[in-house]
């Protein structure tokens, strides 16, 4: 393991931890100690100190799972599984970083098609490329997908 500071993301998610077991939130407490168990997987596994880059994806994974939850549930008319699941949902959300606003995502489209000088459906791989580290946690990179494909269409 390299020596690197520990990530912001997961000191923020450690202190709100404690916050939560000295409120004795049981459900806070649960979600988030299964969070910080996801980060200490991946740190055990690849043995890595994780950054606020991969933490972020980590708690962007997580949340795309309770979204799968909720809609599976809801599905199958589970109404007790799909409050636990929005609940936990709603405990994670609280950590993602605030949402880029239309125009800015736009201007970072632009910028990133001029950068790779992309004109066709061809160049899009490049031009996510640019995008992706720029925009994890404050877009949905499958819309921000369609966008660049709609723009070199």
């Amino acid at each position: 393991m390299t020596n690197q500071a520990v990530s912001t993301l997961k000191a923020s998610i450690n202190e709100a931890l404690k916050l939560a077991m000295k409120a004795h939130d049981k459900l806070r407490t649960d979600t988030l100690r299964m969070l910080n168990a996801a980060f200490k997987q991946i740190e055990v596994d690849e043995r890595i100190i994780l950054d606020d880059a991969r933490c972020l994806a980590i708690l962007e994974k997580q949340i795309k799972q309770r979204r799968e939850s909720v809609a599976a549930y809801e599905q199958a008319g589970r109404r007790d599984l799909v409050d636990r699941e929005q609940q936990e949902l709603d405990i994670l959300s609280t950590f993602m970083p605030e949402p880029l606003a239309d125009e800015e995502l736009a201007r970072l489209i632009d910028t990133a098609m001029a950068e790779t000088g992309a004109t066709s459906a061809r160049d899009m791989g490049r031009v996510m490329n640019i995008l992706r580290p720029l925009l994890t946690g404050r877009a949905d990179m499958s819309s921000v997908s369609a966008k660049v494909k709609a723009r070199l269409g």
